[in-house]
């Protein structure tokens, strides 16, 4: 199935084949899909225009870094507002630098906020001095990761063989 946002369809494959990899370049997409490599760099500018590619992301092991992060994800639970629901606390909250990811979640609480800091004195003061104070929020509990396994489908822990790009002449 295609996406499609006002007009021209964009095929899924190649947003998944960017997904995957965004160092993908237009050549290889064109061999994957068999589409011409002019019509895969304008299908892929107009899928940045419309927002239907948001960008282009780098996922870093800062643990082999030696850069130390503190990472926690913070439920909150809020009450929604007249009109607008859960949005406009959400977007208050999401405009935090220390705000990685925001997600409108289902269940015990309402939103799940992933923060990161350079310590955890850091992530709880943002907790506790502008999260938590914020009108409608109710109630924030934080869990403090300890260790990252696995991120955007990438393995983190232990060691990983080599992956090889396809080689496109």
């Amino acid at each position: 199935m295609d996406s499609k946002r006002a007009g021209e369809v964009i095929p899924k494959e190649i947003l998944q084949i960017l997904e995957k990899d965004a160092r993908t370049t237009s050549k290889q997409i064109a061999a994957m899909t068999g589409l011409p490599v002019p019509e895969v760099t304008r299908l892929i500018k107009q899928a940045e225009e419309k927002r239907l590619i948001v960008k282009y992301k780098t996922v870093v092991n800062w643990d082999k870094v030696g850069e130390d992060q503190v990472w926690a994800l913070i439920e909150v639970r809020i009450t929604p507002q007249r009109d607008v629901g859960f949005d406009a606390i959400a977007e208050r909250i999401y405009r935090f630098p220390q705000a990685r990811t925001v997600y409108l979640v289902s269940g015990t609480y309402d939103l799940l906020v992933m923060v990161v800091g350079k310590t955890m004195h850091e992530v709880a003061d943002f907790v506790s001095l502008k999260l938590a104070p914020l009108e409608g929020v109710q109630g924030t509990v934080s869990h403090f990761m300890l260790k990252r396994y696995k991120e955007d489908g990438e393995i983190l822990a232990g060691e990983e063989e080599a992956r090889r790009q396809p080689v496109v002449l």
